[in-house]
């Protein structure tokens, strides 16, 4: 297992999408990047699919402590949300478990902040009010 996901009923792609950045403001996180799979596929395949997207998310006092332990942590980060459109009304929102980080690298000054930003990433995930977190 390698994230957690909640479904959002009734709400628009774009609605999730706003839902989704400010539960992540709200514990702290802004969103760096944010790539839309749909429009790339689009562009460079022709090939049509629903919407979906990766924002990046940083809590940069979480990020600052997890390169003063381990330089290389980049490589792993920010931490990855996805924000797809099952059927119209049904938006999946999956969150990277940062625990992932930890079995990567496999120092304890990483779990530290792993274990923060996972806290901040599933209250942000509880906060959108889905249906019950499961494991992706």
């Amino acid at each position: 297992m390698y994230g957690f996901t909640t479904t959002l009923n009734g709400l628009s792609f774009d609605e999730a999408i706003e839902k989704t950045t400010a539960a992540l403001k709200a514990e702290g996180f802004g969103v760096l990047s944010d790539i839309d799979v749909q429009r790339a596929m689009k562009e460079k395949l022709g090939a049509d699919r629903p919407p979906y997207r990766i924002l990046g998310a940083c809590n940069p006092p979480l990020a600052h402590q997890a390169l003063q332990s381990e330089p290389d942590i980049g490589l792993l980060l920010p931490c990855n949300v996805i924000v797809r459109e099952e059927a119209p009304g049904r938006v999946v929102v999956g969150f990277l478990d940062p625990q992932t980080m930890v079995g990567l690298v496999g120092k304890p000054e990483v779990k530290v902040v792993a274990d923060e930003a996972e806290s901040r990433l599933r209250r942000a995930c509880s906060a959108l009010g889905g249906t019950s977190p499961s494991r992706a």
